[in-house]
């Protein structure tokens, strides 16, 4: 019986990384923004923007709500549900007529990353509850395949948009739009059939909890407990400001790609690259916060992504400028590899996935904020001439960025485990 238990506690790590690769089409965003600024906000990448914006965000309140579900019923179904809604989404996207371009908020934005939160957040922790043994490790490992969809949805997305466009900005973007949905029907639905958390209290075979562990909570705090403690609003506003520089890079990297001659014909191996990049830096930071403790990992991070986004205009005419993007998505990759077992690990794994869904609230504050800042450096970059982008201008909005790091990574110092 404890061997067949063990092999199985990979089937639901299997199903939520097919899941997860699904959702990794949220950071793809870059091959679609300067078509849909294009064909429905008249050119306006702070306006088409903010529907990514929008998805991350609402990626909070589903995940939060998955959270709540998931302990009151079961993994499977709010995981089920959740595709359904993500796939409801991105088919009611496909449809956005020109002269109402702020429909793909609501459909995009509000209804696809609502329901890519309720499969998020679920999965993470349906796995974790499987693996107390190697928790940022397996964190790393769902994350992951979520940054690495990426790498497998960005060639699909071009050629959708080829074949479909006709050479009309923004209409092959939309129509895409319409084969993801049939994509993460099929695969949430069947891959929900298989994802499903362990009884209570479960241990792996051979596998005996530490009597004490530094940074680990030995109590599961319920999520109202867990807002009466300082240290989650700490790993929120953290969380907040940590994701600032590498969602910038990770929305407009194309787009400035695209105004430097060097550069414009490779942007979208580019954008791949970078998402690679991202999607090892969740397994790799994942496995290290395991090694030198989560605390550590992060403050790492906060401090290299403080340095590396503040070198952006030195390389943008080269190669090095994916290189650069790709460093501050690989770093960036490790926020979302860590933060899920952080939160474990401060507040236990029962209650996890409604409260990581309540930490994410920061990531999506800061999700807004970088596109807008960025979408209006860049707006502000083009205002002279639309054909140059003006690199001090845009040069700015990294600044902030990396002030954001500094500052987050002063709130994670002082931010200790709670008693």
């Amino acid at each position: 019986m404890t061997t067949q238990i063990r092999q199985n506690r990979w089937i639901p790590v299997i199903a939520g990384i097919a899941i997860q690769l699904c959702l990794g089409t949220a950071y793809i965003w870059g091959v679609f923004q300067q078509g849909i600024a294009s064909h429905l906000f008249n050119g306006n990448n702070a306006s088409a923007g903010l529907a990514f914006s929008i998805l991350l965000s609402m990626l909070t309140l589903g995940s939060t709500l998955g959270g709540y579900l998931q302990n009151k019923y079961s993994t499977r179904p709010v995981v089920i549900a959740g595709g359904i809604i993500l796939s409801l989404g991105f088919y009611l996207a496909s449809m956005t007529p020109s002269s109402a371009g702020w429909l793909i908020w609501i459909t995009y934005g509000v209804i696809g990353g609502f329901g890519m939160g309720m499969t998020y957040s679920t999965t993470i922790a349906c796995c974790q509850q499987w693996f107390p043994d190697k928790r940022g490790l397996i964190t790393g490992i769902i994350v992951s395949a979520l940054g690495f969809g990426g790498v497998v949805f960005t060639p699909l997305a071009e050629y959708l948009i080829k074949i479909n466009g006709n050479g009309v900005p923004g209409v092959g973007e939309l129509i895409s739009f319409k084969w993801f949905s049939l994509i993460f029907l099929i695969v949430c639905t069947l891959g929900g059939i298989f994802v499903n958390s362990p009884e209570e209290g479960y241990c792996p075979a051979g596998y005996t909890p530490p009597a004490s562990k530094a940074g680990v909570t030995k109590r599961d705090f319920t999520p109202r407990e867990a807002l009466r403690t300082p240290q989650l609003y700490g790993i929120t506003i953290t969380l907040m400001l940590a994701c600032m520089g590498g969602l910038m890079m990770i929305a407009f990297g194309k787009t400035i790609a695209g105004y430097q001659p060097e550069l414009k014909d490779v942007a979208v191996a580019g954008v791949m690259a970078v998402t690679l990049f991202n999607s090892f830096g969740r397994l790799f930071w994942g496995w290290v916060s395991d090694k030198i403790g989560r605390k550590n990992t992060v403050l790492v991070l906060l401090v290299s992504t403080a340095v590396l986004v503040l070198l952006v205009n030195l390389v943008v005419t080269n190669l090095f400028f994916f290189v650069l993007v790709g460093a501050v998505g690989f770093l960036y990759g490790g926020y979302l590899g860590t933060f899920p077992a952080l939160t474990a690990d401060y507040f236990g794994s029962k209650n996890v996935g409604m409260i990581y869904g309540m930490v994410l609230l920061g990531f999506g504050v800061g999700a807004v904020a970088a596109s807008y800042i960025g979408g209006y450096f860049i707006n502000s970059a083009l205002a002279a001439d639309p054909a140059v982008l003006d690199m001090g201008i845009l040069l700015k909005a990294f600044v902030i960025a990396s002030i954001a790091s500094v500052v987050g990574a002063i709130i994670m110092v002082y931010t200790k485990q709670p008693e």
